[in-house]
């Protein structure tokens, strides 16, 4: 293990309490483990532990992670996993970052990293990183009504939020641009060079020029900078003379030149400079330079929290029920007009089915399964014609805070089979749960296609291997010729592709 710093403060408990919280972050750049207590809505930070990984440097030219990068993660995990020990599932939240996010072997990877880890691991959007940033860093920082830019250089890419107090505003996330990827795509040599630089820094500006116009100085009143090349910058500056306060495009200059006459970054001794951060100096350097010029930021503040702490105090959210992912689900419904009664209706008959066939699911999955009902009509504010592949794309590539990678593409996907054929469902359907879903939300939309309340009859189903059991009183049915119909089509569905159907 490389650089694993340990810090504990006192008061520090052996075993943890049911108010005790803890957040893995998988980042590019170092995995850290941060453990914290919540007092009064507020959490004070326990314990640290942080590896040195670089993850983003164990990316090959095809962004596969090689055997090296993935033992050394799942050792890391391992002893996180050691800590973790005693606590329970709901205490703990494990979110990964821009590697995990661009590497093309991931969905072989991370089965072994949830394994070694102990629990499971959030692949987040850029977005949400950026959310959680701007969470995190706003405990930090005093109370203010001001608007306020926070920037996250992190080893595989930059995060950029403004908003005030602890609501964002405007997020984005430039994947190409971080302290690990850049220092070894333009300084891999160990050499800094002017041509180097310059190469580098037109990379960076033309990155950051297309978002220039949403986050420049006219949006914001303060600006400050989150993450570890942040605070690594501001404290070499101050502490060598180039800035007297935090970081400043004058200070940066002075730092750059102080490389190139140097030009081995290995022989650079300078005040403040660790020697882990000394191969990602010069890509650091460059990003926030570029930033600081194209966003007219005259000076940037360090400060701590970060996503750390955004992802601890959204966990803390979710302990007591205020789930942020519960407000983004109200956003969307809200945003795209759809009938709330109506896919209420559709949801809670959906987790009705689901509970009969599978009766012992995790509760985690029925709240999926139930934001699925609620969600799946949101392609109709682009087209009632085929509105669920719609409403599949938009749940895959929207922006929805709280909400991870993952979680997201299993809401496209349920959407997506809620209606059509099933043959698209492919080897999906070998997933006891998945396919579990997929009929109690295909049921529900059929008895409730008449968007309006209706009193059902008992209904019952079972799914057990390639049989579904389906009840409903045939009385009631040849009252309603439409539903009678969808469901002989819904079973003739299920039929073609293998499996039986018996109405009971």
């Amino acid at each position: 293990m490389q650089n694993e710093e340990i810090s504990i403060t006192p008061g520090k408990r052996d075993e943890p309490a049911p108010e005790l919280l803890a957040v893995v972050d998988l980042g590019s750049n170092s995995f850290r483990l941060e453990i914290g207590e919540v007092h009064g809505g507020h959490i004070r930070v326990l314990e640290t532990l942080r590896d040195m990984l670089r993850l983003a440097s164990g990316l090959d030219k095809k962004n596969r992670l090689t055997k090296s990068a993935m033992n050394g993660a799942l050792k890391c995990l391992a002893r996180f996993r050691d800590r973790l020990s005693h606590f329970d599932p709901k205490q703990v939240r494990a979110v990964a970052t821009n590697t995990f996010r661009v590497a093309t072997n991931i969905a072989e990877f991370l089965p072994e990293a949830e394994a070694a880890l102990g629990f499971p691991i959030e692949v987040i959007s850029g977005y949400e990183e950026a959310r959680l940033i701007f969470l995190g860093t706003s405990y930090c920082l005093p109370r203010s009504k001001a608007n306020r830019l926070i920037i996250d250089i992190g080893g595989g890419s930059t995060e950029f939020a403004i908003g005030s107090g602890h609501t964002p505003k405007r997020l984005e996330s430039l994947k190409q641009l971080g302290c690990v990827s850049m220092s070894q795509r333009f300084f891999d040599n160990n050499i800094v060079t002017d041509a180097q630089f310059k190469n580098a820094e037109t990379y960076a500006r033309a990155e950051i020029v297309d978002i220039a116009d949403d986050f420049d100085s006219s949006h914001w009143d303060e600006a400050f900078g989150s993450s570890g090349t942040a605070a690594a910058l501001a404290e070499i500056l101050e502490q060598n003379g180039f800035s007297d306060n935090g970081i400043t495009p004058e200070g940066l200059a002075q730092l750059k030149k102080v490389l190139l006459a140097r030009k081995k970054l290995n022989t650079l001794t300078l005040a403040a400079l660790k020697p882990e951060r000394v191969p990602v100096l010069a890509g650091g350097l460059v990003i926030m330079s570029a930033i600081l010029e194209e966003l007219r930021i005259p000076r940037l503040f360090p400060v701590g929290g970060a996503l750390r702490l955004g992802a601890m105090y959204d966990l803390m959210e979710r302990h007591f029920d205020q789930d942020t992912r519960v407000m983004t689900v109200e956003h969307w419904i809200n945003h795209h007009r759809v009938n709330k009664d109506h896919v209420s209706r559709i949801a809670n008959l959906a987790v009705r089915f689901f509970a009969q066939i599978l009766p012992d699911a995790d509760a985690s999955q029925r709240q999926m399964l139930y934001w699925s009902g609620l969600l799946h009509s949101v392609g109709i504010s682009i087209s009632g014609i085929g509105f669920h592949r719609h409403s599949s794309y938009m749940l895959r590539h929207g922006d929805m805070p709280g909400f991870s990678s993952l979680e997201q593409e299993q809401l496209a996907t349920l959407t997506l089979m809620s209606r059509g054929n099933l043959v698209k469902a492919g080897k999906l359907l070998m997933d006891k749960l998945l396919r579990a879903q997929i009929l109690a939300l295909r049921l529900s939309l059929i008895l409730y296609r008449a968007h309006r309340p209706i009193e059902l009859p008992d209904l019952s189903v079972t799914f057990n291997k390639k049989m579904i059991r389906f009840h409903i009183d045939p009385a009631w049915l040849s009252d309603h010729p439409l539903i009678e119909y969808l469901l002989n089509k819904e079973a003739a569905e299920w039929t073609s592709i293998g499996f039986r159907w018996r109405n009971v």
